[in-house]
Parts: C-alpha cells; sequence; structure tokens
C-alpha cells in the first residue's frame, strides 16, 4: 500500500481530523540522507507532521515548513510540505546515536532537546509568509506540535507520531494522526479524546497489527459519526532543479561570483533535501555572471 493521507470530520462538527501512512517517504528520506535510527525517528516524524499540516492549506501552490532547532546532539531539524502533503527534509547530523530509553524506544526528545524553538512557516502566496513560533515542551515532536496549534492559533490538538525502525535500519513502519477542536466543541472533549489516546497503543504499533490511517481514527472517534472528506496519496517530493540553484547561485552576488569565476574550475552545489549534485564550468560562471545585476 503506497502512502496516503485521509482527513475527514465528525458529524457534528465539532472534531476534525487527519490521519496518514509514511512509511515509504520516511524510508525515501533515510536512503538520502543515510540516517541512523534516531536520526530517522525524528526527522521522519518531523515530516509526517508537516505532510498533515501542509495537506490542509487551500492555496495551491502553497508550502508550510518546520524547524526544529532544539539543545541536543541532532542539531536542527526541517521538514517542508506542498498543498498536496509532499514532502522533503533534512537535519544537522544524521549520524546521531544515543542509548535507548529504559523502555527500549529511541530517546527522540534527549536528541532533539528540550531548550529550543519549534518555527512555523505559512507560505499562501502573500507578500510575507506566515510565522509562529513556540518554546520546544519534550522535543518529542508530536507533544511540541499540539504546544503550536494551542499557542498560536488557539485550537486544541491531540498529535500522534511514529516511525518503528527495523533491525536492519530500514523503516518498518511510519504514520500519525493529528484530532483538532472546532470553535463550540463543549467542554471537556479534548479530556475525553486525551483520556481515550492515553488508553491506545502507539501509532506504529497499531499499524503493526495492520490498521490503516482511517481504521486508527475511527477507532479513535468511535460514536462521533466520523466520516472521511478525502484522501490521496503522498511522497517524498524534491523539488530542486538546475534553474533554480542557478537562480540561487546568481544571488549570491556578483562579487562573490567573480571571485570563484577567477579562483574555481568549476563549482559543485549540493541540494540538501535529496544530495543531488549540481556541477557549473567555467562557461556556465561566465554565463551566470553575465546574468548577475550589477550593484548600484
Amino acid at each position: 500500500m503506497k502512502d496516503f493521507i485521509m482527513r475527514g470530520m465528525t458529524a457534528d462538527g465539532y472534531i476534525k481530523a487527519a490521519a496518514i501512512k509514511s512509511t515509504d517517504m520516511v524510508e525515501r528520506m533515510r536512503e538520502i540522507h543515510k540516517t541512523l535510527p534516531l536520526a530517522t525517528a525524528a526527522l521522519g516524524r518531523s515530516l509526517t507532521a508537516a505532510s498533515i499540516m501542509g495537506d490542509e492549506l487551500k492555496e495551491e501552490n502553497g508550502s508550510i515548513t518546520l524547524q526544529i532547532r532544539g539543545s541536543g546532539p541532532l542539531g536542527a531539524i526541517t521538514a517542508v510540505s506542498d498543498s498536496q502533503g509532499n514532502v522533503r527534509g533534512y537535519l544537522q547530523n544524521p549520524a546521531c546515536e544515543l542509548p535507548l530509553k529504559a523502555n527500549g524506544k529511541l530517546d527522540v526528545g534527549s536528541g532533539v532537546g528540550k531548550d529550543g524553538l519549534l518555527t512555523v512557516i505559512k507560505d499562501i502566496g502573500g507578500k510575507e509568509p506566515f510565522s509562529g513560533k513556540v518554546e520546544l515542551l519534550s522535543g518529542e515532536i508530536a507533544e511540541d506540535i499540539a504546544y503550536y496549534y494551542y499557542i498560536s492559533e488557539q485550537i486544541p490538538t491531540i498529535c500522534a507520531l511514529g516511525v518503528l525502525v527495523d533491525r536492519d535500519q530500514s523503516v518498518k513502519q511510519a504514520g500519525g494522526y493529528m484530532i483538532q477542536l472546532m470553535p463550540g466543541a463543549p467542554d471537556g472533549l479534548i479530556s475525553t479524546l486525551e483520556y481515550r489516546v492515553a488508553e491506545t497503543p502507539s501509532v506504529t504499533s497499531l499499524m503493526e497489527e495492520g490498521k490503516s490511517p482511517d481504521d486508527i481514527l475511527r477507532f479513535m472517534l468511535e460514536g462521533t459519526g466520523f466520516q472521511e472528506l478525502y484522501r490521496h496519496e503522498v511522497a517524498y517530493e524534491c523539488k530542486c532543479s538546475r534553474e533554480k540553484v542557478e537562480r540561487a547561485i546568481i544571488s549570491i552576488g556578483r562579487e562573490e561570483l567573480k571571485r570563484l569565476y577567477e579562483e574555481e574550475n568549476s563549482i559543485t552545489v549540493t541540494c540538501q533535501f535529496c544530495d543531488k549534485k549540481y556541477t557549473f564550468d567555467k562557461a556556465d560562471m561566465s554565463r551566470l555572471l553575465s546574468e548577475a545585476p550589477e550593484i548600484i
């Protein structure tokens, strides 16, 4: 089964929810960045959350960027989604390793670090993207996403994210869900949902049992008349191109371009999201230099 995201709402309109299977996209990320298990889990959770959040954007060419900068050894994490839930991302230290927690699980919270910020940048076609920041609560990412929605957008949110890494370090299961209350929802509803979450196995445990994203949501929201609105496939998808890299090189400025032209026979630029390399020889640099604007 290919990765997909599905979204729906309860019959009374008080709850909206989305769930995703992200196993293939997280495995593709692991293959590209050669992440060890801790980094796979941290960036995988971030990509899963970004996909859910990006898929909700109404602007066709919109995007959402999650930046997680904690004090832990994983370093900065970046995950980007387009408005169809297709994602790309990277992190600073893909080879980071830490001892497992007492329960045998990967210690993502310590890898990310509690001291730091979660930044959410929404580009919906305006002059300036919207940006919201909150302090990290735990570094476990799902809790931090829920906290962001509560503080920055005043939306009570339950978020669950999971990445299960196999013995050979490949991604065995990855997915998540997000449940949010709409305006006018009865007091105490979020507490009822939180209790249900506390009594429910992890996302990856449910997926290991063969449950799909819609199975999980219907289980979580049993008795609410939950109705699916839509579903579609999602994937890890980098949007780099030689033309975009050329524009980035030109943007460094004419003086720096001139220095590179004079000192180097060629330059190679590597995409942070997919590790694809773009090489520009002397003739390419001369052409780019001719296209760079003069500084007045």
